[in-house]
């Protein structure tokens, strides 16, 4: 077939032409990259060379220099004879054959101070326990809780008998507070066995009205801290109350403790189930709704679904300074609790998300007492607990102010509480401004439960010795150190089988003086002599909308340096214990202050005039 006519197709190289092509090109492209580059480079050579001049030697900060660190002399004086204080606490303890060594004998020495006459002064009750009733010998006076009436100049008077407090029961701890607020300060006992409130009627008097306002708690139960607070602040305070264990003497007995593998032995507490607090909410004329359940402080352990606590020491305080109080509980040989109270009037129990809970090894100690406060005169709060022989006093410092559930950190350790308070079995606890340099201490009563105990522990004494730790202040390595003898008296520093632990000026004087509580025994009363030359200023609070008590309200004190010393109105602190309701605060050498401000428990303010220091100041809402 022949071929058509159209356009002519082009030639198509041979593949070997293009290569080589292509390589004559490249080839002669970096020739010329080459050329110039060097040409580049001789240029940059003949360049001259610029020589940087020497930089300065950098300019270290200065090391701060601290002043020289002088533990101060804050002498005390035991005027528990001379004052009139004639209490002997009585434990229930057999001698001998009669010695059945059960567990409450082991707890008991509760007090506290408190002005029941309201006549400015503060005056003291010591809460005492008793025999048991099938002990084979009854004392022909039964023991019981002793009122003493302070003169104003510390001098104390027993009113005990014809009070209404002169009845005998098992007693352990005590909470101070005018729940019905006539003016007139009453009282809650907790016992083995049922509770007891006090309703103080004027004259010396107080009717016991414990089972008509529903706050008797169980029979059979074992109640040890307990505290007023105001936790829905509609102006009354409620009541919480802690309980122990869950104990009966034949229980107790049918355990079969032992200290050496022969001789009977107080009981560990792990033996035993714990038990719930109890919140009681104030409905006013004197009748209290037991709201425990349904507010939810009935803590359960996730594993049995047994009650959790077994506990013994409690204060309240805004941990996440949302204007309501928390609860804070101190536990024996169980986690601790941390009670978040909820704007709905329920709480959530937060103790380890905030690092309470336990130690820094995430194990439980024996906690006995507690207390609150921000010793460091910042917003950070502190927490200290008492614990058991060999574990160290803790200090829980927040690190995250503000937050709705605050992080806590253990510092025991690097603030120097730690190594000293290891050895010691530590009741109660308590911040107080000893010295009165505006820097919280830490004073602590301690005491063993076996009265041989250094017959299998060499290290250990029935009788401890109490002890001062003095805030020297968070630029020394340690924050705090323990005031030695020379310094604070031979009186303090006498052993003791210490329990609870109080705080006030008994004399008018400025600067806070002691007591110490004992089991089984008479109680100290120690009058702080210190010769500082600190100034210092109190403040008493009475609320109107709030409660008369003015529990739960917080007083800032601003010093002419700015720095702001924060005190909160918490008698609920220590061991079993109550402290005064005036708030102290020492000054140090400034002889005035920049300002002074109250914050009510509803989050309204009152600024206070003061025209001079080295006062006491009355503060109305």
């Amino acid at each position: 077939m022949a071929a058509q006519d159209g356009p002519a197709e082009p030639e198509i190289p041979d593949n070997d032409d293009v290569v080589g092509t292509a390589m004559k090109v490249s080839l002669s492209l970096l020739a010329l990259m080459a050329a110039v580059g060097g040409i580049l480079f001789v240029l940059k050579m003949s360049e001259p060379v610029v020589v940087p001049e020497k930089e300065e030697e950098p300019v270290l900060p200065q090391t701060r220099e601290l002043p020289a660190l002088e533990i101060p002399t804050v002498q005390f004086v035991d005027i528990t004879d001379s004052a009139g204080i004639d209490f002997i606490h009585e434990n229930g303890a057999g001698q001998g054959a009669a010695a059945e060594k059960l567990l409450p004998e082991t707890m008991g020495g509760g007090g506290a101070f408190f002005d029941f006459d309201g006549d400015g002064d503060q005056d003291i009750i010591c809460v005492n326990s008793a025999v048991w009733p099938w002990a084979p010998e009854q004392p022909d006076t039964v023991p019981t809780s002793a009122l003493y009436e302070n003169d104003g100049s510390g001098n104390f008077a027993n009113v005990t008998v014809g009070s209404g407090l002169d009845v005998s029961f098992y007693g352990n701890g005590v909470a101070c507070g005018d729940f019905d607020n006539d003016g007139l300060v009453d009282l809650y006992i907790t016992a083995v066995g049922s509770n007891r409130l006090f309703r103080n009627t004027g004259e010396g008097k107080f009717k016991d009205i414990s089972a008509s306002a529903n706050v008797s708690g169980a029979d059979n139960g074992w109640s040890t801290g307990c505290g007023w607070f105001d936790y829905d602040l509609d102006g009354d305070l409620d009541l919480f109350v802690v309980n122990y264990i869950e104990w009966s003497r034949e229980k107790d007995l049918s355990f079969g403790f032992k200290r050496d593998g022969t001789a009977r032995a107080y009981g560990r507490p792990t033996e035993f189930r714990g038990t719930f607090p109890r919140l009681y909410r104030n409905d006013g004329a004197a009748n209290f709704t037991d709201v425990s359940a349904e507010a939810g402080v009935q803590i359960t352990n996730p594993d049995t679904g047994e009650p959790l606590a077994k506990s013994l020491g409690l204060t309240f305080a805004d941990v996440n300074s949302d204007g309501r109080l928390d609860v804070v509980i101190a536990n024996d040989t169980v986690q601790n609790l941390l009670l978040i109270n909820q704007p709905d009037g329920t709480f959530m129990e937060n103790a380890s998300a905030a690092g309470i809970a336990f130690d820094n090894n995430g194990k439980a100690r024996g906690a006995m007492g507690i207390d609150a406060a921000c010793f460091r005169n910042s917003d950070s709060l502190g927490i200290t607990i008492g614990n058991f022989a060999n574990e160290m006093t803790a200090l829980y410092v927040c690190q995250t102010p503000g937050l709705p559930v605050p992080i806590y950190r253990d510092e025991a350790v690097s603030n120097g509480i730690g190594p000293v308070t290891r050895v010691e079995l530590t009741f109660g606890v308590m911040f107080a401004d000893i010295d009165l340099d505006g820097r919280l201490d830490i004073l602590s009563c301690n005491g063993h439960l076996e009265d041989d105990i250094q017959k299998v522990q060499a290290s250990q004494h029935y009788e401890q010795p109490p002890q001062l730790l003095w805030n020297c202040g968070a630029d020394y390595d340690n924050e705090f150190m323990v005031v030695p003898e020379e310094k604070v008296g031979a009186d303090f520093t006498k052993r003791m089988v210490g329990r609870g632990a109080t705080r006030a000026d008994i004399d008018g004087d400025g600067d806070l003086d002691v007591l110490l509580l004992a089991s089984g025994s008479t109680p100290r009363l120690l009058r702080n002599d210190q010769q500082t030359d600190n100034h210092w200023l109190r403040l008493h609070l009475t609320g109107s909308k709030s409660n008369r008590s003015a529990i739960g309200a917080t007083a800032r004190v601003t010093l002419p340096d700015d720095t702001v010393l924060t005190r909160t109105v918490m008698p609920t602190c220590s061991y079993q214990s109550q402290v005064e309701l005036p708030l102290t605060f020492g000054l140090g050498d400034n002889e005035n202050v920049k300002s002074v401000v109250v914050t009510w428990p509803d989050g309204k303010t009152t600024g206070v005039s003061v025209t001079a220091v080295d006062q006491l100041i009355e503060v109305a809402e």
